[in-house]
């Protein structure tokens, strides 16, 4: 999901270090948390998604 922004992010921070641009080093990393928050937040979904059909499941047993 996030891997677009990580290796576009990687690569910004690799042409920051051969230039010698801080902004774009910074830019680089932010990209590349910005693909790994998504990456947590498509784990915490399929998580939340899980624990909401466990639920489901326990409540048409115990009805």
């Amino acid at each position: 999901m996030g891997l677009t922004d990580k290796v576009t992010g990687k690569a910004k921070q690799a042409a920051g270090d051969i230039t010698g641009d801080k902004g774009l080093h910074r830019e680089g990393r932010q990209e590349e948390r910005k693909g790994e928050a998504k990456d947590e937040l498509a784990r915490d979904r399929e998580k939340t998604d899980r624990k909401a059909e466990e639920v489901a499941d326990l409540e048409r047993k115990t009805s």
